[in-house]
């Protein structure tokens, strides 16, 4: 059992893509393993205390982008395990040359793969069909007091959104979330 990891723009962001075995019966396979993260370079500061499941109805649904700021941040691993979206991941270390930049990635339940979102990255997502269910691995547990979002206006997407911007779905809170210059980022 092992994993492929591959690098993206964003140091520290990293496609996780597990072994999967497939069969007459369907397929086996590990979907998480420190053992194997760890042997795979990524370094691994706390334990996931948490996993976390998400079911969006429709295509065009946007939920984003959220971080946790210190001491409670976040790093996440997440899957789709139902349907197709496009993940998100942004630095948000004002000394990166990276900062603000946006690394995008397929996930699906056919291509099989995990986007590790390193804790200082703010994270969204975008639905490509209706009915995707998404999976969540946390190293921290949710705080109200920590959380924080950034406004999707402020981000150069490295994509054309497939669907109209007036027409995704939001909720309120992510529509309202703060522009770049009134968020608090503390996750340095």
């Amino acid at each position: 059992m092992g994993i492929k990891v591959t690098k993206t723009e964003i140091d520290g962001v990293l496609i996780i893509e597990p072994d999967y075995f497939f069969d007459e019966r369907g397929y086996y396979a590990e979907t998480f393993s420190e053992r194997s993260l760890i042997g795979s370079g990524i370094k691994v500061e706390k334990h996931f205390v948490q996993d976390s499941h998400s079911y969006n109805v429709k295509a065009g649904t946007f939920r984003g982008f959220h971080f946790q700021n210190k001491p409670h941040n976040q790093t996440k691993i997440v899957r789709c395990v139902r349907g197709k979206m496009i993940d998100i991941a942004i630095d948000l270390r004002k000394n990166s040359k990276t900062y603000l930049k946006a690394v995008c990635v397929e996930l699906s339940a056919e291509n099989h793969k995990q986007l590790y979102i390193p804790n200082y990255c703010a994270h969204g997502y975008l639905t490509l069909e209706d009915n995707v269910e998404m999976v969540y691995k946390l190293d921290e547990f949710w705080y109200p007091a920590s959380e924080s979002s950034i406004n999707i206006d402020d981000i150069t997407l490295p994509f054309k959104l497939p669907f109209p911007k007036d027409t995704l779905i939001y909720n309120k809170k992510d529509k309202m979330a703060p522009h770049i210059k009134d968020a608090k980022i503390n996750v340095e």
